[in-house]
């Protein structure tokens, strides 16, 4: 979609990062908060977008921070002016796959809405299903009435939310939903709501419930990693381990990311978190590598090869 913003019938702002026309984005005149240097007073805003800068693949992310903040923002003045100004609800939705940065956004957003005073503390609250559905009838409501209370100020960010609807009517997944809905309501202001999983799974749970939709004011979709930019956190990964890759090491993790990626997993490829795997064994069979060598020159401990690349689904698939 040519913005990054798109306003549904029902309300909804649908954001979409890492879209494939990020070119055709660039062409566009710039917003006049992004061709400008923000002033001090902006200086949450300003932290922000340093900390989103060190990200891969975080552009459109950046014009939606600034889009929420300038909301928040103005609505602030024209409070302070005498206008109407009703207070937003922020709950948000977040759909894409494994690894494409859904919690580390969750946690920055957290941080940027505590700077602004919208949140008294801005921390995050991770949570799945095993935090919020109980054992017995009763149990789950307090469960979930409990974890909600853990993030009174802050954020609750529910993984794979939409297997709290996968056992059906009779599933205790169906009251935690009923009762994260009743306090979206009731304590909307108090903390922020975001569900995350699976961009078709998602779609599924919010017709679970009729008042689910009408309550995530913000939806954004993370797109899986192109190449290029899972190379780019693969160079990211490896510099912050003072590590490099061969030139044939290189080759060859190219080559299997693109062969995992459109052929063997592309529906469920985790992204940021299968790089992190394969760096994290390529490390040790190096290490293994040269101990077994014995031979410890700088360049050595420096260079992950392309021996030390295991990489399984692809010596299992061809």
């Amino acid at each position: 979609m040519e913005q990054p913003f798109r306003m549904k019938n029902n309300g909804q702002i649908n954001i979409v990062l890492n879209g494939q026309k990020r070119k055709a984005i660039k062409k566009e005149i710039p917003s006049r908060m992004e061709a400008e240097v923000l002033p001090l007073k902006h200086a949450p805003l300003l932290e922000l977008e340093n900390e989103l800068g060190a990200l891969v693949g975080m552009n459109e992310m950046k014009r939606m921070i600034k889009e929420i903040y300038a909301w928040i923002y103005v609505n602030k003045k024209r409070e302070e002016s005498g206008l109407k100004a009703e207070k937003q609800s922020l709950h948000m939705m977040f759909k894409g796959n494994p690894g494409t940065g859904k919690t580390t956004v969750a946690r920055l957003i957290g941080k940027l809405f505590h700077q602004m005073n919208v949140l008294s503390k801005g921390h995050l609250i991770e949570a799945e299903r095993a935090d919020l559905v109980g054992e017995y009838i009763g149990h789950t409501a307090q469960k979930t009435r409990d974890l909600i209370k853990k993030a009174i100020g802050g954020i609750l960010f529910i993984d794979e939310a939409y297997s709290l609807g996968r056992g059906g009517e009779k599933d205790f997944g169906k009251e935690a939903i009923d009762t994260l809905v009743k306090h979206m309501e009731d304590r909307q202001h108090e903390f922020v709501l975001i569900l995350a999983g699976y961009s078709r799974e998602m779609s599924f749970f919010l017709s679970l419930n009729p008042g689910l939709h009408s309550r995530f004011p913000i939806v954004v979709d993370f797109p899986d990693y192109s190449i290029p930019e899972l190379m780019e956190i693969a160079h990211k990964m490896l510099g912050e381990k003072e590590y490099i890759l061969s030139s044939d090491a290189e080759r060859k993790l190219t080559s299997h990311l693109a062969y995992v990626k459109n052929v063997v997993n592309p529906i469920t490829f985790s992204n940021g978190r299968y790089i992190r795997n394969i760096i994290e064994k390529a490390i040790r069979a190096q290490a293994m590598r040269i101990l077994l060598g014995d031979s410890f020159d700088k360049t050595e401990l420096l260079t992950l090869r392309s021996v030390d690349l295991s990489l399984e689904m692809e010596e299992e698939s061809s």
